[in-house]
């Protein structure tokens, strides 16, 4: 499929516990970012930007980068800088520090509402470089934190490569939604236990 062709609506997650660990989660079951409408609606699920902010001015080099910084993202959070991957590692490593340092994020500013209650907004159109400035320096902060980084966990599902923070009481989370995941699983264990009691 050609890039910032869109063929489905996907529905976006936003359960990871961090905004760089949601943005890992676009890739399952598919490749979620594959046009400007899903990119533009995870910036706006995510966080990045008050709802309601145009995001028009996106275009394919959005995409990209994103997708590039999901990459060195996953790259960081799955794997050590063991002596086979070190190079891979760096690289990563490099990408993300130099995308956190490269543009403040955006500036909101506090407006009246409809209502007359104030609503955030951004003093101006948000920059693709501002934006992921704000997700690469989030993964900074969850790879420079002991206690956030010994949280981090992945799905237990069969097939579910999706990566989380585990902020259970206990940390014993296993699944990365108790409703898919989690749902999934016990399904599965009621088959194998029905099926062991026709045997």
């Amino acid at each position: 499929m050609a890039l910032g062709t869109e063929t489905a609506p996907y529905e976006l997650r936003f359960d990871a516990g961090r905004i760089c660990l949601d943005l890992l989660a676009t890739t399952h079951p598919g490749e979620r970012l594959d046009a400007l409408a899903p990119l533009r609606a995870w910036i706006s699920g995510s966080g990045l930007v008050p709802p309601g902010t145009p995001l028009a001015h996106a275009d394919t080099d959005w995409l990209v980068a994103f997708r590039e910084l999901r990459e060195h993202v996953g790259q960081l959070v799955r794997g050590n800088r063991n002596p086979g991957r070190a190079r891979s590692y760096d690289i990563a490593l490099a990408g993300v520090n130099d995308l956190a340092r490269a543009a403040a994020p955006p500036a909101p500013r506090a407006v009246p509402g409809e209502d007359g209650l104030l609503v955030r907004e951004l003093a101006g159109p948000p920059e693709c470089a501002a934006l992921l400035a704000a997700v690469a320096r989030d993964a900074v902060e969850l790879l420079t934190d002991p206690v956030a980084r010994a949280a981090v966990r992945e799905c237990e599902g069969d097939n579910c490569p999706i990566v989380y923070l585990d902020t259970s009481r206990g940390r014993r989370r296993r699944w990365c939604s108790s409703e898919i995941c989690g749902n999934r699983e016990r399904v599965a264990r009621h088959r194998r236990r029905a099926a062991l009691t026709r045997a």
